[in-house]
């Protein structure tokens, strides 16, 4: 058997158990939460695994091996050290955004501004999601054509099978469990590619004087090891120009929303530092070796030499492993995890955003969870061909990432974090925020784009050290100027887009509170048999499931709904309905649709404390519904 039917088949068998780790996860999901957000439930381990290895592209490796050749340490500004940090920063913003009551970025967003917010930063992250996987495919294109010489049709076509088969069958939940899976290929195979290039510079393989490692690693010039080799001024651009971005980027937020509590979410995303550190400290090892086997590479500088640098690490293993296919077949396994691993995460953020942002939250707001999986599944193929078509248009991987990065920093860093921790910011703020960073940035790269030679610095770059980057510390000042400026100009927040941010703004409205419930009543009983429970580290995920008799129109409902009681609103848009009566969103009675026409979902995430209290608003909440069913003659009935 060749080496390309091997791969074949140790791919085929890769993606079938990621397809059933998908379908696995498809027969647990019993609400909306479980499938966005994996019911609220994960681990620090697993969610560690998980960060980690969603910020670990193909591309993204190969790119800093060659970054590390041509630059040494000096490198580790442009990609290596700001995924470290925004991980170990984002651990620390855990206890503000961790018990905020949203799915997505857009429409927590609207909670603190409005609807005027959700469109505009539904369609920039999906943007941006759409530019982190151009990266990936590029990136196996890369590994595929190197290996085997295939078209990059393929790789895109190997991301969008797989990726789309488990993501949409399982959700978060399949996202997370497989990434684990993925990281531990892609962690094997750079601590195994660590060793072997050593290993070839000490045995004198390929064509190489065979020496000791203590003399390989001694024959490393002093300036390689220097992180500050290009300057203090630089590396603070660097950090200004890429944290904001990821710290705001809303696929690690999903996964500490995902998390079963707070300490599980700041300790999963120091595991997925720590992580991210091995993978990078082999990729440096790697560059070591590499420079003593192809020396004229680095001869090359930068950016000369990247052309030969990015691809390096595979022009070793096929050379190195020419006469073991299986090893070289697993090496490609391992980097293609790497692409799925990110691109799952990208196309399921990005597909969030068009399925329950745009479409239910615009389109049809009565949309039932079967068919937001329909729109979700379409989304997913959509973000993967969009970033195919555009890794023929963006061919530097790292490019990729700091262009989506950059267009985040400058889109909606300031309006985010503003909006967090600023009352006074404005949804007219927000928007003009939004506005101004994310068409300023777009402008600034693409002028950067045009009048950039092939393999000269960067046009920005060469009229002053502050526009490198394509201007994106431009980008952000604008957006932040715009943000605040026009926040002090305009009238304040309501009290009811505060209350979710602001624990004393929400503690003004918590005047509604459920009327006695006598715990005998055999009404009440025969609800809590049917009320399903779950423990979940701090809180207690409560869900009960319903079956109207009749057609519903979603729309009359939640209008009808809103005048039975004044604790009833709907911040974010018709599709969720909040039963508003104490400080702490979260755990305040929300109403969905649920998979069919006819079904209708409330939960309640109560910290444990609160439990009895909030089963009993949950039966108040059920008997307020059935009150307005019932002047329709539609009933309720349990499944």
């Amino acid at each position: 058997m060749d080496g390309y039917s091997i791969f074949l088949v140790m791919l085929a068998v890769y993606i079938a158990g990621l397809v059933a780790i998908g379908w696995y996860f498809n027969n647990r999901q019993k609400s909306v939460t479980d499938f966005w957000l994996a019911g609220r439930r994960i681990g620090p381990a697993a969610l560690g695994f998980s960060a980690a290895a969603s910020w670990l592209t193909a591309g993204g490796i190969l790119a800093v091996v060659g970054f590390y050749m041509l630059q040494g340490m000096g490198s580790i500004w442009g990609f290596v050290a700001p995924n470290i940090i925004a991980l170990l920063v984002i651990a620390l913003l855990v206890g503000k955004i961790k018990n905020l009551p949203a799915i997505t970025q857009p429409e927590l967003l609207e909670q603190r501004y409005g609807s005027i917010v959700r469109w505009p930063i539904a369609l920039i992250i999906t943007v941006v999601m759409i530019l982190f996987s151009v990266a990936d495919i590029t990136g196996l294109s890369l590994v595929l054509q190197v290996f085997y010489g295939l078209d990059p049709f393929y790789a895109a076509a190997i991301v969008a099978i797989a990726v789309s088969l488990y993501v949409t069958l399982g959700g978060l939940y399949a996202v997370i469990w497989t990434d684990t899976i993925q990281f531990a290929f892609l962690a094997i195979f750079a601590v195994g590619m660590a060793f072997a290039a050593v290993a070839t510079v000490t045995d004198g393989g390929l064509s190489t004087s065979a020496i000791s490692a203590s003399t390989l690693f001694g024959n490393v010039p002093g300036d390689w090891w220097n992180p500050f080799s290009i300057g203090l001024p630089m590396v603070l651009i660097f950090i200004l120009a890429i944290v904001p971005g990821w710290i705001s980027e809303q696929d690690p937020w999903q996964k500490v929303w995902a998390a079963r509590d707070g300490k599980s979410a700041s300790l999963g995303m120091i595991i997925g530092a720590l992580m991210i550190t091995v993978v990078f400290v082999a990729c440096a090892v790697i560059a070591i070796a590499l420079n003593s086997i192809y020396p004229e590479i680095a001869k090359m500088g930068f950016p000369a030499g990247m052309a030969l640098a990015e691809p390096a690490l595979l022009t070793f293993v096929s050379e190195r492993f020419a006469s073991a296919p299986a090893i070289i077949a697993f090496s490609a396994i391992g980097l293609a995890a790497a692409s799925m691993s990110c691109t799952d995460t990208f196309s399921t953020s990005g597909a969030s955003c068009i399925s329950r942002d745009i479409y239910q939250r615009y389109i049809k707001p009565d949309a039932t969870m079967k068919e937001m999986m329909l729109v979700n599944r379409v989304s997913v193929l959509f973000i993967i061909l969009a970033a195919t078509a555009g890794s023929f248009v963006i061919h530097n991987i790292i490019d990729a990432i700091h262009i989506a990065t950059f267009i985040a920093s400058s889109s909606y860093f300031f309006p985010l974090m503003g909006g967090l921790y600023w009352k006074r910011a404005t949804k007219e703020g927000a928007f003009a925020g939004m506005i101004v960073g994310f068409t300023a940035q777009v402008a600034l790269v693409v002028l950067d784009y045009v009048n950039t030679p092939p393999l000269a610095p960067n046009y920005l770059e060469s009229i002053h050290p502050i526009l490198m980057s394509h201007g994106v510390i431009v980008g952000m000042a604008l957006s932040a100027i715009a943000f605040f400026g026009v926040s002090l100009m305009t009238k304040p927040s309501s009290r009811v887009n505060l209350a979710p941010f602001f624990e004393e703004e929400a503690e003004e409205l918590s005047r509604y509170e459920a009327r006695e419930i006598d715990e005998k009543d055999p009404e009440y009983s025969a609800f809590l048999k049917n009320v399903d429970e779950n423990v979940s580290g701090e809180r207690t995920h409560l869900q009960l499931n319903l079956q109207a008799s009749g057609n519903l129109s979603w729309k009359e409902l939640v209008e009808k709904i809103k005048t039975v009681s004044p604790a009833w609103v709907t911040p974010t848009g018709l599709d969720s309905i909040y039963r508003l009566t104490h400080g702490d969103m979260l755990a305040c009675v929300a109403v969905t649709r649920g998979t069919g026409e006819r079904d209708i979902w409330l939960k309640a995430e109560p910290k444990l404390e609160t439990v009895d209290r909030q089963k009993k608003e949950l039966f108040t909440a059920y008997e307020e519904l059935k009150k307005v069913l019932g002047q329709k003659n539609v009933n309720l009935d349990f499944y």
